[in-house]
């Protein structure tokens, strides 16, 4: 096995996915994944805690993203406004791979563990844009609920992003589904 090519973490992803959907999550074990990508299962543990974690690796990412989105949002900037700048920088991490974000999505939803897994990144996505809310001075509940209402709008751009053809725009259809929100409160 050569341990020494490069993007070792990137190779263990793409034979994880590629195992996973050829053979299902529960069935798929760390060696065969280390085998599939020619490393050791020594190697796939110094990138990776265990199998699951290869389906959440770029969540430390996404949500770096959503806090530096808060944060950087124009000071006069709204609440909702500052939360939709969230959404933009989610959009851009996460509208990049169709395919690999739409195979991602069927083996979660077919595994109660990995749902479950799905759920706590959600909320602690959640809880960053309302500590980033929170510092930028708006008070709870107000934040809580921002935050909570703009991953509901994420979550639901993103299962519409995956239904439809590849070359949609995931940015887009948030922003749709940002005003469709807006369109429905404003009604109440």
């Amino acid at each position: 096995m050569s341990r020494w090519e490069p993007d070792a973490s990137g190779r263990l992803r793409q034979a994880a996915m590629e195992l996973f959907v050829e053979r299902g999550y529960e069935q798929t074990t760390v060696a065969e994944i280390a085998q599939r990508a020619g490393l050791t299962a020594r190697t796939f543990f110094r990138h990776f805690a265990d199998k699951r974690e290869v389906l959440f690796a770029s969540s430390a990412v996404l949500l770096d993203r959503l806090a530096e989105a808060v944060e950087d949002a124009p000071a006069s900037a709204s609440t909702m406004t500052a939360v939709l700048a969230a959404l933009d920088a989610a959009a851009a991490v996460l509208g990049g791979q169709h395919e690999t974000a739409r195979q991602r999505y069927s083996i979660i939803s077919a595994n109660a563990e990995l749902r479950e897994r799905e759920l706590i990144k959600l909320a602690s996505l959640s809880a960053a844009i309302a500590d980033g809310l929170r510092r930028r001075g708006v008070a709870d509940p107000e934040a809580s609920l921002a935050a909570e209402a703009g991953i509901a709008v994420l979550r639901v751009a993103f299962e519409h992003w995956l239904s439809g053809p590849a070359d949609q725009d995931l940015a887009r259809i948030v922003r749709q589904s940002f005003d469709q929100l807006k369109t429905l409160t404003a009604t109440i």
